[in-house]
């Protein structure tokens, strides 16, 4: 059996070569893409890679949570990884993020991409992958004219605008100069970022359903193609009675809901036309399929949120690839800050947008990720490395010889049994 014999985590912080400023924390300059990075080896050398976004170090302690889960573990028995890391977060973080690693094995053992091991009924290899600029910041409708002509230019033929000014006018405002510009024919999408409002240093408007409802309606005068988070994401009631108000637009959201069972309950109230999950936040690649599956299920749209880390960017590329009724993905782009090369800075290439306005979706086993060692030791500090000799002298140093003793018994015989 194949078995997990070594982990190492990594503290990364890549510097931006200009502040970027998120329209979800308003006014707070982001000065670097900061992200934990797991790697998992197996007793026979293969290994696996996954990343979860991080505000600092805050991860300090996850190896000595992970360690006695995952020493011994087989990466390859999905399942069986994610009920013990949902164990794992009864007693400390909650982290899906690390299912992606086991995936990753599990494809290059299999010989397969991972969107052919989570959709093993496509019908053909699935080589690229339509985009969509997906802006980061609030910017005044002057200031995003040459960001909507560079988009153009590089092939691109939709993006996503953010708004939530206290000033309703100026959010339609937005939109329609938006439109203007960029003629009937390209499409528009909006993010209203009220699914998980975060005021750390600015504030921010708080909408109800009749704002959200008088700007979508502004948006449907404006050919505008979905709306993205207009309200709390735990709000399903709330969605579900705004998108009934829509005629055309669509309702978008569900990018950070935790687990099944909150996309659910969004489902059966139909609370969306378009499911957003993060499989780095959402439960996992199973759960983002999960949520994929009954999407496709009710012919609703599955597109998965991409902003966090080149990782990241590909896990959901993943989840993306295995939808067989594919629209676009979410592509982060803000310059200066908030580029390519710095999203993917640890990755031996950056994953760049074709003229044609697509991806190339990763062929090779597993993920299809190369991280550049060289990179990784500029941007990236291990903080944690355990083996199984590691984890029987931390378990002696900790809990005293007789009982690691009598630990390593119980666990065999558990193995055995």
């Amino acid at each position: 059996m194949t078995k997990i014999d070594r982990i190492e985590l990594y503290h990364v912080a890549v510097p931006l070569s200009s502040p970027f400023y998120p329209a979800w924390i308003p006014g707070y300059p982001q000065t670097e893409s900061r992200f934990t990075l797991l790697k998992l080896t197996t007793g026979d050398g293969v290994t696996g890679w996954a990343a979860g976004n991080a505000f600092a170090d805050e991860r300090q302690g996850l190896g000595s949570l992970l360690g006695p889960y995952l020493i011994g573990m087989d990466p390859t028995d999905i399942p069986r990884v994610r009920q013990l890391l949902r164990e794992a977060s009864f007693l400390g973080w909650h982290n899906p993020w690390i299912e992606a690693a086991c995936w990753d094995i599990k494809g290059k053992i299999e010989g397969l991409p991972v969107y052919r091991l989570l959709n093993p009924a496509l019908p053909g290899p699935v080589t690229e992958a339509r985009v969509y600029a997906s802006s980061g910041s609030l910017k005044p409708s002057e200031e995003r004219r040459a960001y909507l002509e560079s988009i153009r230019a590089m092939g691109f033929d939709a993006v996503k605008l953010r708004v939530h000014d206290f000033d309703p006018g100026r959010d339609i405002e937005t939109v329609a100069t938006a439109r203007a510009h960029l003629g009937d024919g390209f499409t528009i999408g909006v993010d209203a970022n009220q699914g998980w409002r975060v005021t750390l240093i600015d504030d921010a408007p708080l909408w109800d359903l009749e704002r959200a409802t008088d700007f979508g309606l502004a948006c449907q005068d404006h050919g505008v193609r979905w709306l993205e988070e207009p309200l709390d994401m735990h709000d399903a009631d709330g969605l579900a009675e705004l998108r009934r108000r829509m005629t055309t637009l669509k309702i978008a959201g569900c990018e950070l809901n935790a687990g099944w069972h909150e996309a659910r309950l969004m489902l059966e109230k139909g609370s969306l036309d378009v499911y957003q999950p993060d499989a780095t936040f959402c439960g996992g690649l199973a759960t983002s399929m999960m949520i994929a599956d009954a999407c496709l299920e009710r012919g609703l749209e599955f597109t998965p949120h991409t902003w966090t880390n080149g990782v990241g960017f590909v896990v959901n590329l993943h989840a993306f690839a295995a939808f067989p009724a594919r629209v676009r993905l979410e592509y982060p782009y803000e310059p200066p800050g908030w580029v390519p090369e710095v999203r993917d800075a640890i990755l031996a290439e950056p994953l760049a947008v074709r003229p044609d306005g697509t991806v190339a979706v990763p062929q090779t086993p597993g993920l299809g990720l190369e991280i550049d060692p060289r990179r990784l030791r500029r941007y990236g500090t291990r903080f944690f490395t355990m083996t199984p000799r590691r984890l029987a002298l931390h378990t002696i140093r900790t809990k005293g010889l007789k009982t690691a003793l009598e630990l390593k018994r119980r666990r065999a015989a558990r193995a055995g049994g």
